[in-house]
């Protein structure tokens, strides 16, 4: 099994042969380029302008090439779990499928909460604009906000079958399922958020995901 020379550290995912520096970006790079800004600014390497100006560019990065600058003077560089170590394209991949929580802010947690709880005033509506706005702001918010939205069509959706079907006895328990998870489920996940945590919606399918 090959060592790695501390002198000369794994690749950043990002950082492949000039000639792929081309290729497109996705939300999950975009993740694992947000979670190095963030280390590093609680690391004290970035101050709260740099920060946030970098933060911006990675969320409005299109092609690979875009992204090295805004990691290059960090020193964050390695892969393989010694201290320092920043996620691969392929940990980050991992980390959306395990639902793993990523990181943010303060603020970043109350606008989570606030996408949630806004089921109560404008279903459907609070988690949409969210969605669509937090895009290229925050990785944090974007998921949250997915869920959320997640979570109001998988009522929808699942409550006009039921009532369709309502002759069934599995429809019935959907039905009440459906009324009571309205209700109660988004203000659980409110208060998960502004705990940092990485809330999923007890439902069994999802028509968003990401890619």
């Amino acid at each position: 099994m090959a060592v790695q020379d501390p002198q000369y550290p794994a690749r950043r995912f990002w950082e492949k042969d000039t000639g792929q520096q081309h290729i497109r970006l996705t939300h999950i790079d975009r993740d694992a380029v947000a979670e190095v800004l963030r280390e590093a600014y609680s690391k004290g390497q970035l101050d709260d302008e740099e920060f946030e100006e970098r933060i911006d560019l990675a969320m409005r990065a299109k092609i690979e090439a875009d992204i090295v600058p805004l990691t290059d003077d960090l020193g964050i560089s390695t892969a393989g779990g010694r201290s320092g170590a920043v996620p691969t394209e392929e940990s980050a991949s991992r980390r959306a499928e395990d639902k793993e929580p990523l990181p943010s802010t303060p603020a970043e947690r109350v606008v989570a909460a606030v996408g949630h709880a806004g089921n109560y005033f404008a279903p459907v509506l609070a988690p949409l604009v969210l969605f669509l706005l937090s895009d290229k702001v925050s990785p944090y918010v974007r998921r949250q906000a997915m869920e959320s939205l997640n979570f109001q069509l998988f009522c929808i959706i699942a409550g006009t079958v039921s009532v369709l079907l309502f002759w069934l006895v599995l429809p019935i328990t959907m039905i009440i399922y459906c009324a009571l998870g309205w209700f109660a489920l988004p203000a659980v996940a409110s208060i998960a958020s502004l705990a940092g945590k990485n809330w999923r919606y007890p439902m069994f399918f999802r028509l968003l995901k990401d890619n």
